[in-house]
């Protein structure tokens, strides 16, 4: 006697179905019933994905909003320019730029001693660059490198618009 191919499968969500497993090797098929008895079927499963998407796009909506109002009230509060760019790019290099200066702050001036005065020289050069592009590009820095990369950015004999277009 043949060891049978379709198998009627009651899953841990309570769904019945009917599954070929012609495709198995005799021998796996009843484990394979087995383990497909402990899964969900798979229209739950599919609810269940697209609920978690939908859970994770709420959750990363509210970060990003949370992020951006404290980006934007920290560059109220530090008299920092508008940034130049599309809408997303603008609100991203916002953050980048708060994010940045921030870690910046910690590294040179709380832990590395840095005198406040020199720190105010830091962030008047941080000032001077309103592409957003920049800020985004920059956002994988180290903290400790961002006195160079401001001075490379604000270096009046660089040119400033891609040779490559």
């Amino acid at each position: 006697m043949a060891v049978k191919k379709v198998w009627k499968i009651t899953h841990s969500c309570g769904h019945e179905s009917e599954r070929d497993l012609g495709d198995r090797p005799a021998d796996r098929r009843a484990g394979h019933a087995d383990w497909l008895s402990r899964q969900e079927c798979t229209d739950c499963w599919r609810a269940a994905k697209d609920g978690d998407e939908a859970d994770k796009a709420a959750w990363l909506a509210a970060k990003r909003a949370k992020e951006q109002a404290e980006s934007d009230a920290w560059s109220e509060q530090y008299r920092m320019p508008p940034l130049e760019g599309t809408e997303r790019g603008t609100a991203w290099g916002v953050r980048c730029r708060h994010q940045l200066l921030a870690a910046a702050y910690s590294a040179l001036v709380l832990e590395g001693g840095m005198p406040e005065a020199e720190w105010e020289q830091v962030e008047e050069r941080a000032r001077a660059v309103t592409r957003a592009g920049w800020w985004i590009d920059q956002r994988s820095s180290e903290p400790g490198d961002l006195q160079e990369l401001l001075e490379a950015a604000t270096t009046a004999d660089r040119p400033t618009e891609n040779p490559f277009i």
